[in-house]
């Protein structure tokens, strides 16, 4: 069963939506990976926010006047070890800590069409054909992305049932299949699209019209090294 939204309710859906999305992805970022100074006080502003206290309050408990740490976080200044390691004890962060936005890399992945990475994965030997299309090990987001390409033929005759943490993109590309999530079944053709929470169980039901293909985008916490 699709349950389908009245034109009140999706309209409240996409107000929610807009409200929810304040990020700017258009919004450029000011260049402070090439910057020492700004990557130091880029740090030290989100640090002192992320605690809730005011450039008073750190000025307080580091004992660097109120000028200084302006400059600082602003990066006009140059702070010296001793500097950085008052504010490392006031704000409870290792020194390393002020230098990650300048030395972390921002890595992209680029694949050529019919060039993804086939993968066995569960559903493989049901005749799913994955392709994974990138992915970006120990970024500075702390989420794991896996997008894949999924063909599906006349060979796929075992619909396995998925289940996994996170949250995952449907983007239907070519074909027709019906597609479960949870209790509800979603007719899905050539540009639609089904985003769900992936803990339930979700998977292709029906395969309405062969050969289908679609991207699966999957989103999930990065995991700590020693988690």
């Amino acid at each position: 069963m699709k349950i389908k939204l009245d034109e009140t309710s999706s309209q409240e859906h996409t107000q929610a939506a807009r409200q929810a999305l304040s990020q700017n992805p258009h919004a450029v970022r000011e260049p402070k990976e090439n910057n020492l100074e700004m990557a130091i006080g880029h740090e030290v502003r989100a640090y002192r926010k992320k605690l809730g206290i005011t450039v008073t309050d750190l000025a307080a408990a580091t004992g660097i006047s109120l000028g200084m740490l302006s400059k600082i976080e602003n990066g006009n200044i140059s702070p010296s070890l001793t500097t950085l390691q008052s504010l490392s004890r006031a704000l409870g962060v290792p020194l390393t800590a002020f230098f990650r936005r300048y030395e972390e890399p921002h890595n992209a992945v680029f694949v050529k069409a019919g060039q993804g990475i086939e993968l066995e994965r569960r559903g493989t030997r049901a005749g799913h054909q994955y392709n994974l299309l990138g992915h970006i090990d120990n970024n500075s987001s702390g989420v794991v992305v896996e997008p894949y390409l999924i063909t599906l033929t006349t060979d796929s005759d075992v619909f396995p049932t998925f289940q996994h943490e996170g949250m995952e993109l449907i983007y239907m590309l070519e074909g027709e299949v019906v597609y479960r999530h949870g209790d509800q079944l979603f007719p899905m053709q050539p540009g639609d699209s089904l985003f769900f929470d992936a803990d339930a169980p979700h998977g292709p039901e029906e395969l309405v019209k062969l050969p289908s293909r679609y991207l699966s985008i999957i989103s999930y916490p990065q995991r700590g090294k020693n988690d």
